[in-house]
């Protein structure tokens, strides 16, 4: 009889009268209990099963599931999770200047401490250079893209792979059609260049594509010897940023919205846009003043589509114009819907003149360096270096990677310090690959983060295996990107107690030199969140079976193994090269290669 026979008998029989329309409810204590136990189930239920648009995501472990080491799969729905990233909070925030687009990452404690699972049938990417021309299907499933610009040659599917012929919307005959035309005004192929911005979608609505074509033009300059990184947003397409990842290009999660991108002054050689749709002009020019302050003296700026030249954006197109007269920028070319100019390379050629557009210089308190979290201005940086990086001023690829530049003289004994550190790295990698098993130089490496990378000097190292690195500078420590930038490598700036701006399963090898130094405030000397926050992070872009480097004290080393082994981690400790001062200690781990159980999928 189930729940009925587990009541009192008082309380059957009036069940039973109520059943029978012989008798009335008779209600007691007990009966009021069962009801509120009841609905308590009802609201419970309802709670669990609604979805809640809008709502922060709800953690998946709590503090005691921490201290037990348990560390529990995401739920299969949170395949691609973007903490900062995050459309339930974005959408409850203003769409100015597209600042709900922007990182917002959630408060701590509120993100999900949980494994994010691999899409159902994952498997260990396409190596390159193979996977720049196609990937796995079942990696990122999302076939939007192909079905939409399939004809444009952007993307298509063939069996069980996705397949990039390199075209796009601005240069249908490929990408390296395309490149061929832009070398008849910038000298892509003459060493001169090396770093490029590749802009993406500056609009948002659902409809907008933003304009990566799936960074096919950053993938064909490689073989010139540039390093291009692209960006966009997230997008309603399963965004490219994960495609051009899992590509082996890179490819960086940002939007032009609001503040400073994460990136140095006077550092991309060249800034290219292909239908990228931001609105230059806009908001009294301040995203081509971003632009500015970006790109190095000499540099070219490349805008091929909207509003070049388009039809029913005249006004638009004359506004450009306008704004790059203001900056003293010579126009190059005007190539159909591709306009060109070229940045003055002295700093005191064109001071801002045109009033009317509202364009003054920066105070002297302004740091044009300082991008983390740092509102967009509306005004030009004075950059008292700027002949000396200019573009022809600085060395020609691959001399600059060795040797340093200005901005190294402007630290305290800074040019000695670039060089013990380009040869402690040396060391470091050759000892990495001879002694600790890392597949540096091989198949199974290509997309490498540094999360603590000072100059470079790890990139600089690996610069002849087929890699990229992404050189991460903490935004608390001495702003180094710059001469990050002036070796010829790429990077951002970034804090490690929040989410990076990375699809999960992008990277291959993850390196975090010092990582206590990482969450550890500099001014108090305490912890500004914790280290299983960090590796839980580290976890979540670690493509299956890549690989995590881990260097620092003993005691941290102990903390980590610790770490590693609740997430999954199968871990090795070892001890620091034989030249060291044997105070650190090396974990190497690997990434184990999980799946959901079927009835969770």
């Amino acid at each position: 009889m189930g729940l009925l026979s587990s009541l009192r008998p008082h309380r059957r029989g009036a069940l039973s009268a109520a059943a029978g329309g012989g008798g009335q409810w008779q209600w007691s204590f007990l009966d009021a209990v069962w009801a509120v136990f009841l609905l308590a189930v009802v609201i419970f239920l309802a709670l669990v099963f609604t979805p809640r648009r809008g709502e922060p995501l709800p953690a998946a472990a709590d503090a005691s599931s921490r201290a037990a080491g348990v560390v529990p799969p995401c739920a299969a729905s949170e395949v691609d999770l973007l903490p900062c990233e995050d459309p339930r909070r974005s959408s409850r925030l203003s769409r100015e200047m597209n600042y709900y687009r922007e990182r917002h990452c959630p408060a701590r404690g509120e993100a999900p401490v949980c494994l994010v699972p691999p899409p159902r049938g994952y498997r260990v990417p396409v190596p390159w250079p193979e996977s720049l021309h196609k990937i796995w299907h079942d990696n990122m499933p999302y076939g939007k893209i192909a079905e939409r610009k399939g004809h444009q040659g952007w993307m298509k599917q063939e069996g069980s792979y996705f397949i990039f012929p390199g075209g796009g919307t601005m240069f249908p005959d490929g990408a390296e059609q395309y490149i061929e035309k832009l070398t008849h005004y910038v000298p892509l192929k003459s060493g001169l260049l090396r770093t490029g911005l590749d802009m993406g979608c500056g609009k948002s609505g659902s409809k907008i594509l933003s304009s990566l074509k799936v960074a096919s033009f950053g993938g064909f300059l490689l073989k010139e010897n540039i390093m291009a990184l692209s960006f966009a947003p997230r997008d309603s397409h399963k965004s490219q940023i994960q495609f051009a990842l899992e590509r082996g290009i890179p490819a960086f999660l940002l939007m032009l919205g609001t503040r400073r991108l994460p990136f140095p002054a006077q550092s991309f050689d060249f800034v290219h846009c292909s239908r990228c749709l931001i609105p230059f002009s806009a908001y009294n020019g301040t995203y081509l003043i971003e632009v500015d302050r970006l790109l190095r003296p000499g540099g070219y700026l490349i805008i091929s589509g909207p509003p070049v030249r388009w039809k029913k954006q005249e006004n638009e197109w004359g506004e450009l114009q306008a704004m790059a007269l203001a900056l003293c920028y010579k126009l190059i070319t005007v190539d159909g819907n591709t306009a060109i100019w070229k940045k003055p390379a002295e700093a005191s050629s064109c001071l801002p003149s045109h009033n009317e557009l509202s364009i003054d210089l920066c105070s002297t308190d302004d740091d044009p360096d300082q991008a983390w979290y740092i509102k967009l201005k509306k005004c030009i940086s004075k950059v008292s270096l700027a002949e000396e990086i200019a573009v022809g001023s600085i060395h020609r690829w691959p001399d600059r990677l060795s040797k340093p530049s200005a901005r190294v003289s402007l630290m305290e004994n800074g040019a000695n310090m670039f060089e013990l550190d380009t040869q402690k790295w040396v060391q470091r990698v050759s000892y990495y690959k001879k002694s600790l098993g890392v597949k540096l130089g091989t198949a199974k490496i290509r997309n490498v983060m540094d999360m603590n990378a000072y100059f470079g000097g790890l990139a600089a190292a690996v610069v002849s295996d087929p890699v990229w690195v992404m050189n991460v500078v903490p935004a608390q420590k001495p702003l180094t990107l710059g001469v990050v930038y002036d070796r010829g490598l790429i990077g951002v700036y970034h804090d490690w107690c929040e989410p990076f701006s990375t699809y999960p399963r992008t990277y291959d090898l993850i390196h975090a030199d010092g990582i206590n130094g990482l969450i550890r405030d500099p001014i108090s000397g305490k912890n500004r969140c914790d280290l299983f926050d960090v590796m839980l992070e580290m976890d979540r872009i670690l493509r299956p079976e890549g690989t995590a480097v881990i260097r620092d004290s003993p005691d941290v080393i102990d903390k980590a193994v610790q770490v590693a082994q609740s997430i999954r981690w199968i871990a090795q400790v070892y001890d620091s090269e034989p030249e060291s001062d044997g105070t650190e200690k090396i974990l190497v781990a690997t990434k184990t290669f999980w799946k959901l159980p079927l009835t969770s999928l």
